[in-house]
């Protein structure tokens, strides 16, 4: 079964409630919140008081996904507020394997997102401490940008390295550009979560 992860970024801010409830209405397995901060990533959205605001509306698991610097600053905070999944990018955790570990310590399951031109085996040494795997198949930032058709073979490589390593619960996410084509391929190498936002 395929997990849906639909974004939030799309929404309607000034109806987020009513958006909420028609995602969930649809099915939707998690609610997907992209967190950036105008520095890793060239935009800004939302923080805590949102995601604690979206907690008080749904039972649905919040899949919060940190685009910032320095992710071990705001960790307990974002768990705090409401993020039953919790995904930083190893790009901008200096200290990823206890960051993954402080995440998983106050209740939330861990995950790690990887950009596009970032390669798969700086997983290895934290394989079997991640809840779910983030395959970035766009440049983070920016809701309806192009697919990156690579982002295919590395799905299949972590799938791989998830199987070698016996971390048969992890979640592979793929976040971008995900359309009714695109999706199929992602699913075929491996993929077990789709984050779509803008289709």
């Amino acid at each position: 079964m395929v997990l849906i992860a639909p974004s939030i970024l799309s929404a309607n801010f000034l109806h987020l409630e009513q958006e909420i409830k028609a995602i969930v209405e649809a099915g939707a397995d998690f609610i997907h919140i992209d967190v950036m901060d105008g520095h890793f990533v060239p935009n800004l959205t939302m923080g805590p008081v949102i995601i604690e605001a979206i907690k008080r509306v749904t039972s649905v698991p919040l899949d919060v996904h940190l685009m910032i610097n320095n992710p071990s600053c705001y960790l307990e905070s974002y768990v705090e507020s409401g993020a039953d999944l919790l995904t930083i990018h190893v790009e901008s955790s200096i200290h990823l394997e206890r960051d993954l570990a402080l995440i998983r310590s106050r209740g939330a399951k861990a995950g790690v997102a990887l950009n596009p031109s970032t390669h798969e085996r700086v997983l290895d040494y934290v394989i079997n401490e991640v809840d779910l795997v983030l395959v970035m198949s766009v440049n983070p930032g920016f809701s309806g940008q192009t697919f990156l058709p690579s982002a295919v073979k590395k799905i299949a490589q972590i799938k791989g390295m998830l199987k070698a390593a016996h971390n048969t619960k992890c979640i592979i996410s793929v976040d971008g550009g995900i359309n009714e084509g695109t999706a199929a391929s992602c699913v075929k190498a491996g993929a077990t979560c789709l984050v779509s936002g803008s289709y």
